[in-house]
C-alpha cells in the first residue's frame, strides 16, 4: 500500500495565515506544510483540502483515479470546492466498514474528540490507522489475535498520551511506523520537531512525501538513559517528562519527599502532578538502586541534586570534620553505587539534575562541597547516559546523542 502526504499540517496549515510567531516565520520553502491530507495507492483520498489536485501534481500522483473521498475532521468553514472528477466527500459511521472498489478496506474507529478515525486495510493486507487532528480512539478496543498496525498517522505531539494507549493496547508495536501529522505552529520546525517526534518513537516527513505501508523503516531509536540538565525554572522538568509521555506506563520517582509544614513545597509538587498523564505513579524515594535495577516500566528520576541532598546528610558531609574522617569516602561509595546502577539498568530511564557550575560560587565550604560534588555526580551519570541535554530559557541544547 503507497501513501503520498499531499500536507501534514493542522486545517489551518503552517504558517498560518497572518500569524506572526517565530514558528511560522521560519516555515517557509521545504519546511512548509498545507493541511494534512492522504492520497492511498492513487484510489483513496482521507480528508479533502484546498490545493490537493496541485499538491498530487507536484508529488508526482494524479488524482484522476481516486475512488472514494472520506473525511475526518468536522469542518467549520465554507464548503471546500470539489476538484472536477473527484467523487463527492463522505464519512464512515463510526464502527461501520466500507469496501472501496480499488480492494481497500476501511473500518471507521470511533474517536474521544469530534471527528473519524480510519483504519484501512489494503488488497496485500498491510493496516493503516489514520487519526483526526487533536483525536484518539475513544477506549481500548479488544485487539484478542490481532497483529500491530504497520504504519500510524497521527497527532503524535498534540496526543502523546494516545499514541501511548495505543502502544499500551498492542495497536503500535516496535515495528510499527509512526508518522506524525497535523503538524502546528507550537513546536518550530527543524531539528526540534525531529528530537520532539524521535522521543516519541515516531518520525515527521515533509508534504509530498511517498511511503510504502509495510516496508522496512528506520524506528527512531529510544536511548534508554537520558540526562536532563538545567538551571532553576530552564524547563528542564518539563522536557523530562516530554520525552517520556507516549510510554504507555511511567514511574515518577520524586526524590523531594515530602515536607510537612511547607506550603510553597506542598504547591510545586502539586503542579508537578497536574501536568503529568493520570496513568503516572509516584514513588518518592531516594533508594535509587533497586529501583534501576529490577524490571518495570520506563523510570523518571527528578531530580539528582535533591538525592545528592540526602546522601550528603546520610554521610554527615555538610560537616568539615566529619568530612575529613570519612564522610567523603561514604558519599563517593553511594554515589558510585548509583552511577553503576545507571550503567547497568535495563529499563528506559530519564534522570533530572541541576547545573550549578554557572552560577554563583556559594559563600560556604560546605555550599561549595555540594555544588563540587553534584558537578562530579553529574559528570559521572552523563557518561553512562546515551542522550545528554541542557535546558535554558525553556530551550534545549543537545550534548550528548
Amino acid at each position: 500500500m503507497e501513501l503520498t502526504l499531499l500536507g501534514t499540517g493542522t486545517p489551518e496549515g503552517l504558517p498560518r495565515p497572518g500569524c506572526p510567531c517565530a514558528a511560522c516565520a521560519v516555515s517557509v520553502g521545504t519546511r512548509s506544510r498545507a493541511a494534512t491530507a492522504v492520497l492511498v495507492d492513487g484510489a483513496l483520498l482521507l480528508d479533502l483540502t484546498p490545493g490537493a489536485v496541485l499538491a498530487g501534481a507536484r508529488a508526482g500522483h494524479s488524482l484522476a483515479g481516486v475512488r472514494q473521498v472520506l473525511l475526518t475532521h468536522p469542518h467549520d468553514g465554507p464548503a471546500v470546492e470539489l476538484p472536477p472528477g473527484l467523487p463527492a466527500a463522505g464519512r464512515v459511521p463510526d464502527g461501520r466498514e466500507l469496501a472501496v472498489i480499488s480492494g481497500h478496506r476501511v473500518r471507521a474507529v470511533p474517536m474521544d474528540a469530534p471527528g473519524t478515525g480510519y483504519e484501512v486495510t489494503g488488497p496485500d493486507g498491510v493496516r493503516l490507522l489514520y487519526l483526526p487532528p487533536g483525536g484518539a480512539p475513544a477506549g481500548v478496543a479488544d485487539r484478542a489475535g490481532q497483529r500491530p498496525y504497520d504504519m500510524v498517522l497521527m497527532d503524535v505531539l498534540g496526543r502523546p498520551e494516545a499514541l501511548a494507549r495505543l502502544r499500551a493496547s498492542g495497536a503500535v508495536g516496535p515495528g510499527t511506523d509512526v508518522i506524525a501529522v497535523h503538524l502546528d505552529h507550537d513546536i518550530p520546525p527543524g531539528r526540534e520537531l525531529e528530537r520532539r517526534c524521535a522521543a516519541a518513537g515516531a518520525r515527521a516527513v515533509p508534504d509530498g512525501t511517498t511511503v510504502i505501508v509495510g516496508e522496512y523503516a528506520v524506528v527512531p531509536d529510544l536511548p534508554r538513559r537520558t540526562l536532563v540538565l538545567g538551571g532553576a525554572r530552564s524547563g528542564k522538568s518539563v522536557e523530562a517528562e516530554r520525552r517520556l509521555e507516549s510510554f504507555p506506563e511511567v514511574v515518577y520517582v520524586a526524590t523531594g519527599g515530602t515536607r510537612d509544614g511547607d506550603a510553597e513545597w506542598a504547591q510545586r509538587v502539586g503542579l508537578h502532578r497536574e501536568r503529568r498523564p493520570a496513568s503516572w505513579r509516584t514513588v518518592e524515594t531516594c533508594e535509587l538502586v533497586p529501583l534501576l535495577a529490577a524490571d518495570g516500566p520506563a523510570l523518571l528520576i527528578d531530580c539528582l541534586a535533591l538525592w545528592l541532598t540526602d546522601a550528603m546528610d546520610r554521610a554527615g558531609a555538610w560537616d568539615d570534620e566529619v568530612w575529613a574522617k570519612g564522610g567523603r569516602q561514604q558519599l563517593a561509595e553511594r554515589t558510585a553505587e548509583l552511577v553503576a546502577a545507571v550503567r547497568a539498568t535495563r529499563r528506559p530511564v530519564v534522570l533530572v539534575s541541576n547545573e550549578v557550575g554557572s552560577g554563583v560560587v556559594p559563600a560556604t565550604s560546605s555550599g561549595r562541597r555540594f555544588r563540587d560534588e553534584l558537578g562530579r555526580l553529574n559528570a559521572a551519570v552523563a557518561g553512562e547516559c546515551e542522550h545528554v541535554l541542557l535546558a535554558v530559557a525553556g530551550l534545549v541544547t543537545v550534548l550528548k546523542e
